[in-house]
Parts: C-alpha cells; structure tokens; sequence
C-alpha cells in the first residue's frame, strides 16, 4: 500500500514537464542570435543614414525596445520566449517586456493607480538597485582612489 507521500510524489513526477538541456541551449543561442542579428541590422540602417557609431547603438535600443513592447502588446513576445527561452529575454528586449506587460494589466486598478503603480512593478525594484549597487561602487572606488590603490 503506497503512502500519501508516495502518491504525491508519483504524481509530481507525472505532472513536471520533462526538459531537454541541450534543445533549450540550442534554441536560446539561435534566438539571441536572431535579436543580434537584428541589432546589428538596425544599427547598420541608422549607419547608412548618416549617424555616428554611438546615436546609430542608441537608436537600436530604442527600435529594439519598440518591437518588444509592440510585441508584448500584441500578445506575441511570449511565443518567442516559449520558443526561444532564455535567448529571446536580452537584457534590453527582456526588460521592456516586462515593464510593457505589467503596464497592460492596468485596467482592474484605473489609469492613476493601475498604470502608475503597475509599470514599476518590474522596474522599480531594477532602478533602485542599479542606483544603490552603483552610489556603493562609486563610493568604493572613491576610497580606493583617495588611499592610492587606483
């Protein structure tokens, strides 16, 4: 006679989706590379009009960043994440994913505290510790310049 536990078990076992490493690496890097790929073609297009190096990367982001949101909007970014896992979630294409999609879930709450609280949600908690980590690091350096180590 199994136990409770036992069922319980068995029944996870069941259940938990079976994943392959090797297929997931595989499709992360042919989709990071796809957003590369793309980058680097905007970045080309902007070069191509006339902008320096560093205002044709900046437009890229931007575009990037558009495309993420327009696709979160549509309901279509998280195919390309179940598709391309860890590779379609860049760091820039990723975050304004998250920042457009807890944007969108704003219509319980009202435009003031829906919108206006829902949007932080994902970057808040970002901003702050990319200012805090980067006041400490400053800091840090600061005293590692004043006793001569840099």
């Amino acid at each position: 006679m199994e136990t409770k536990e036992q069922r319980f078990e068995k029944e996870v076992k069941r259940v938990t989706p079976k994943h392959n490493i090797w297929k997931n690496m595989f499709h992360a890097f042919w989709m990071g590379g796809l957003f590369c790929l793309l980058g680097q073609y905007f970045i080309n297009g902007y070069l191509s009009f006339g902008m320096d190096k560093e205002t044709a990367g900046k437009w890229n982001l931007l575009t990037l960043i558009l495309i993420s949101v327009l696709l979160t909007g549509f309901n279509q970014f998280g195919k390309l994440v179940k598709l391309g896992g860890a590779g379609a979630i860049v760091p820039i294409t990723g975050f304004a994913n998250s920042v457009a999609a807890t944007a969108i879930e704003f219509k319980k709450e009202g435009w003031i505290f829906g919108l206006g609280c829902k949007i932080f949600t994902i970057a808040g908690p970002v901003i702050l510790y990319g200012i805090v980590s980067s006041w400490i690091l400053g800091v840090i350096y600061w005293v590692l310049k004043m006793v001569g180590v840099m």
